[in-house]
């Protein structure tokens, strides 16, 4: 009998970051996420804890920023800290060798939900997006942690992100967004506060009026201040450079110009999902391609606005074919250090020097699980109802388990919605999909209209339309795609989604009730109404641009809340939910719960006290996966 705790066995490497001579990153050697380091050298060390047992870090996945930053100079690191996955995080300094967290800047950040966005260890800068969570404005504050000083830069209601910073901390780029790709770029100095640079503000717009989408997001100044790099989509639907020129514009705000990117080895589809200065003229590209990673390194030509490619980092050989997780370079060894895994390997630190072969600091496996026996997974990707096309990726039992017929369907959709399923064995979903497979299973996968790494135009599909067409398109794939599948038996079908996922699993359930024999809802929004108006106020304005105001659209969202159509659920349900997660609160899945009880419907419920919008801890995980596989195998059935 295979047992998920040889799957999780392999522990996470994730976050990793050169300093110093060493390589600090995040784990759960312990059963929980914490912060360790070890030489970098090739063969490496032991790996010590930075932080004591009992605390618990958050997933760096969800956090939004850099969970920690070494400051060697000072002998501390800097890192964001919450309490049980509570997302309240706070600025604390940790000894680089060692101990006991202690509050960075006083009392500065008290009742603000804190998270570090840029640093500049040198001269000790650091930038922070606050919000306190009561009232709907954001802020954009700076500290330095040579002296300790903290000051507010500038606040709005939709973001206020610092994205650029000039060499001598004099100018700054912040960025406000409305919805994905809806963006407004500002230049700030001290003496003249925030200016416009570049997009139309919400405020300034008039009805009707049509406003090109931009996607403005990492932006840089260029030498001398003379322009500004940023990524864009006014050139490519799939996300790509583009150049504001400061010196040249005068009075008049620049135009953005196209930058052309020259010597990309990569085919397929995807985006360039981020772009990071190294030093000088030289920048990493990150793309996002088919879901699998690709990282390379570039020189920016400004005089001829071309970046042109001069290394693979990663993408082929022994790191392709697989997802790279906050990649990060240290200039003063050119060495870059990432986190690699694929869907039937676990996460792997690894750092690639600037001459020679990457060296593994880690060599994790899975315990006494062969190999062949894990699901690679095929692509399974189809034409929707209206002709789009929608990746998706099935994955079923090796040959080598031996099972007989068409195997029972789980039907895994991602949360978001604006989020990609990527053969990513560090998230929650990869280490589920091989036990699921492990037991008989058959997953499918798909990345509906609305998913990221696709497109602008493929993500934006979701806006102001949950439950809409991206519920079609997984009503095509149960009802015209799968049947198809000699090896799938949709007549043993169940769905299980996290977040935006577990809303669709809920309004699939109860919209399309005989497709399915059983499911799972993890932390899924179930009353769109309630659903925002517990969520803190900093953070509701964002949904009420992107999926509807509950005044003006009240009639919408009735109709696409689950609650409206709960009372047609037939299958059994399984709803899990952390106590601490402050984006979907736990009472909003209790009422999906209390619901089905009161209309005799069977739901079982599982809570985890210590957990917020993830399950991170190893014994949490091990409770949460059996009980998931064998809620399936008791409905869907399975065996030989």
């Amino acid at each position: 009998m295979i047992q998920i705790e040889s799957l999780l066995s392999a522990r996470l490497f994730l976050a990793p970051r050169l300093s110093g001579g060493h390589i600090y990153f995040v784990s759960n050697l312990s059963g929980r996420l914490s912060l360790y380091a070890m030489e970098a050298r090739a063969g490496g060390s032991v790996p010590r804890p930075v932080l004591p047992p009992e605390i618990a870090l958050q997933n760096p996945e969800l956090i939004g920023g850099h969970l920690f930053y070494p400051f060697p100079q000072l002998g501390k690191m800097l890192l964001m800290l919450d309490q049980n996955s509570d997302e309240n995080y706070q600025p604390m300094w940790v000894p680089l060798d060692g101990g006991y967290p202690e509050p960075a800047f006083g009392d500065a950040f008290a009742g603000k939900r804190v998270a570090c966005v840029k640093c500049d260890a040198e001269c000790g800068w650091i930038y922070f997006h606050a919000d306190t969570k009561a009232t709907p404005m954001q802020e954009a504050w700076r500290a330095n942690a040579k002296t300790g000083k903290v000051e507010k830069l500038d606040e709005s209601l939709y973001g206020c992100y610092v994205v650029g910073v000039n060499a001598d901390h004099t100018k700054l780029l912040i960025g406000d967004g409305y919805t994905v790709a809806d963006n407004v770029l500002y230049l700030w100095t001290r003496r003249s506060g925030r200016k416009l640079l570049y997009g139309v503000p919400l405020e300034q717009r008039v009805e009707g009026q049509t406003v090109p989408l931009n996607g403005i997001g990492q932006a840089y100044f260029t030498a001398g201040d003379r322009g500004v790099l940023c990524t864009t989509t006014l050139f490519e639907d799939s996300y790509g450079l583009g150049y504001l020129d400061l010196k040249s514009a005068g009075k008049k705000l620049p135009d953005m110009q196209p930058v052309k990117i020259v010597g990309k080895r990569h085919t397929g589809l995807g985006e360039l999902s981020a772009v990071e200065h190294l030093e000088g003229n030289r920048y990493s590209l990150h793309y996002n391609i088919d879901g699998v990673s690709w990282l390379y390194e570039a020189a920016f030509d400004e005089a001829r606005l071309t970046m042109r490619i001069s290394r693979l980092v990663a993408g082929e050989g022994a790191l392709g074919n697989g997802v790279l997780e906050a990649p990060s370079y240290d200039p003063e060894t050119k060495t870059h250090a990432l986190s690699f895994c694929t869907a039937t390997t676990p996460t792997q630190l690894i750092s690639v020097p600037a001459k020679g072969k990457p060296i593994s600091h880690t060599d994790e496996k899975l315990l006494g699980i062969p190999a062949h026996w894990l699901a690679a997974g095929e692509d399974a990707s189809f034409t929707s109802h209206d002709d789009l096309r929608v990746s998706a990726r099935l994955y079923l039992p090796a040959a080598a388990l031996k099972f007989k017929g068409p195997r029972p369907l789980v039907y895994y959709v991602h949360g978001g919605p604006q989020s990609q399923e990527r053969p990513n064995f560090a998230w929650f979903s990869m280490p589920l999909i091989q036990f699921l497979t492990l037991n008989g299973f058959a997953v499918f996968v798909p990345n509906a209209r609305g998913s990221s790494g696709y497109g602008l135009d493929y993500t934006k599909r979701v806006d102001h339309d949950w439950g809409g067409q991206d519920r079609l398109d997984h009503v095509h794939a149960m009802t015209q795609v799968l049947p198809k599948h000699k090896r799938v038996d949709v007549s043993r079908a169940a769905v299980i989604g996290r977040s935006y996922g577990g809303y669709m699993i809920l309004t699939l359930a109860a919209r399309h009730p005989a497709l399915w024999s059983a499911a799972v809802d993890m932390f899924g929004p179930y009353d769109l109404f309630t659903f925002m108006a517990r969520l803190p106020e900093s953070w509701q304005t964002y949904f009420h641009l992107a999926l509807g105001h509950p005044e003006r659209d009240r009639d919408f969202l009735i109709e696409r809340s689950p609650r409206t159509h709960i009372a047609d659920v037939q299958c059994p349900m399984l709803v899990i939910q952390g106590q601490n997660d402050p984006r979907v609160v736990e009472q909003e899945s209790r009422d999906v719960v209390e619901q089905l009880h009161a209309r005799g419907k069977p739901a079982e419920y599982l809570l985890f006290a210590d957990e917020g919008h993830d399950v991170i801890k190893f014994a949490n995980k091990v409770t949460c996966y059996n009980a998931i596989t064998d809620f399936f195998k008791t409905h869907l059935g399975g065996g030989k």
